[in-house]
C-alpha cells in the first residue's frame, strides 16, 4: 500500500507502516527528526492521486477549542486551518485518517467519525483525540491499559512545546498500521 502521512515531522506514523512492509513517506514544511523517506514541503504540492491511504495531522494552532479564548482575535487563521481541512478531507485519496484535537472541525466541517484516547492504545495518558475517517474503519483499542494521567500537562512552556504535544504516540500510530494497512 501506497501511505502519505501529512504534516507529521516526527515519522512516527510513517515508520509504523513501513515497519508493516508498506511504501510510506512523511510530508512536512519541516525536515523530519528521523532518518525516513520524507517529503519536506506543503502537502498541496504532492499528487495525491498516486496513494492508496493519506494520514492527515494538520495543525490544530488555530482550531482546538483548547484555544477558545484566542478565537475572536484570529478569525482569518481560522478561515484559513478550515479550508487546508477541506482540502485534506476532500483530497485525491481513497482513505483518508484526519486526525485533531477537540476542536471547531466539529462544528464548522462534520463531527469525528470517532474520538480516542492514548490509553487504548498502550500509553496510561488522556489526550481526546479525533479522528474524521474516509473509507476506513474505527480504530479498535489495541492495548488498553490504566493510567489517566492528563497527557497535555506535561509539557512546560517552551520553543519545543508544540512539537512534544503534537507527536504521535507509538501504540496509536502502531495501530493505524497494523488495522489500515
Amino acid at each position: 500500500m501506497k501511505v502519505i502521512v501529512a504534516c507529521e515531522f516526527s515519522g512516527v506514523v510513517r515508520d509504523a507502516f513501513i515497519q508493516q512492509g508498506h511504501d510510506a513517506v512523511s510530508c512536512d514544511l519541516i525536515e523530519s527528526e528521523q532518518l525516513g523517506p520524507h517529503i519536506q514541503g506543503d502537502i498541496r504540492d504532492v499528487d495525491l492521486s498516486q496513494y492508496d491511504l493519506m494520514i492527515a495531522h494538520p495543525p490544530c494552532t488555530h482550531l482546538a477549542v483548547s484555544g477558545a479564548r484566542w478565537f475572536a482575535e484570529k478569525q482569518q487563521e481560522q478561515q484559513e486551518a478550515l479550508e487546508f481541512v477541506r482540502y485534506l478531507l476532500n483530497a485525491s485519496v481513497e482513505h483518508i485518517a484526519l486526525e485533531n484535537p477537540i476542536s471547531i472541525i466539529s462544528t464548522r466541517i462534520r463531527k469525528p467519525t470517532q474520538i480516542i484516547q492514548p490509553w487504548q492504545h498502550g500509553h496510561g495518558e488522556t489526550k481526546a483525540t479525533c479522528l474524521w475517517l474516509k473509507n476506513l474503519p474505527p480504530l479498535q483499542p489495541s492495548d488498553v491499559v490504566d493510567g489517566r494521567d492528563v497527557r497535555v500537562w506535561y509539557e512546560s512552556p517552551g520553543p519545543n512545546r508544540w512539537k512534544n504535544r503534537s507527536r504521535t504516540l507509538p501504540g496509536i500510530a502502531k495501530a493505524m498500521a497494523e488495522q489500515w494497512g
